[in-house]
């Protein structure tokens, strides 16, 4: 059985995620900062029919996150997917105009460093073995320079060129770099359900035949 771990797991697309894996054969490892909340998504999970465990972990704290990789390890042994999942944390997102150093870095330590962090615990293995995936999920503005989106965008564009470099230099290992970025208006229950983006990110996954996309598909014609 393959093992998906999913960092910076929540109980929007994280979630959606693991049911969609789960659903598919994988066991789900879920990172994130609060224990409590982690063994509540398990227990949901369970409960589906889903073997899943959480492990808490500040994603941008280095050591922390090498703990929590180690121990999916120790339960799971291989971890064949590894999906991240970045988050800005209590900073708002500010028009370029008013966007400052203040703005951009938690944000970019949140998304880029802990993205990097990730990334380089998991690709020495996946080069070993010539096998495995790593799957980034941004928003809209690291594809298109909106000014309204001044500090994150520069974060999340910064993030999708770090994921292309990857997919170029990984692709050759046999080890597979995707990228969706997704609309900001995902919410349950509306037209932009978590759950039909991660049956997105499965079938990008699944497919392995491009680098990135969008969801909804095709959406970038209407915005550029």
């Amino acid at each position: 059985m393959k093992t998906i771990a999913i960092i910076g797991a929540g109980p929007g697309l994280g979630f959606s995620l693991a049911k969609t894996f789960g659903r598919h054969g994988f066991r789900i490892a879920m990172v994130s900062r609060t224990q409590e909340k982690l063994d509540q998504y398990a227990l949901e999970l369970s409960e589906l029919g889903i073997e899943a465990r959480g492990f808490a972990a500040d994603i941008t704290n280095k050591m922390e996150l090498a703990r929590a990789y180690q121990q999916i390890k120790n339960i799971y042994g291989t971890i064949d997917v590894v999906e991240f999942s970045p988050h800005s944390g209590s900073v708002s997102v500010t028009p370029v105009l008013d966007t400052t150093e203040e703005t951009v870095l938690p944000i970019f330590n949140n998304v880029v460093i802990g993205a990097i962090n990730t990334a380089r615990l998991i690709i020495p293995d996946m080069i070993e073995r010539g096998e495995g995936a790593l799957l980034f999920t941004s928003d809209f503005s690291a594809m298109s320079p909106t000014p309204m989106f001044g500090n994150s965008g520069i974060v999340m564009s910064g993030l999708r060129n770090y994921i292309l470099n990857l997919h170029q230099s990984l692709h050759p290992h046999g080890v597979f770099v995707g990228h969706l970025s997704i609309s900001p208006l995902i919410k349950r229950g509306t037209g932009f359900d978590p759950d039909q983006v991660a049956e997105a990110w499965y079938h990008l996954y699944e497919q392995r035949e491009a680098a990135e996309d969008t969801y909804p598909e095709g959406i970038m014609q209407f915005i550029n």
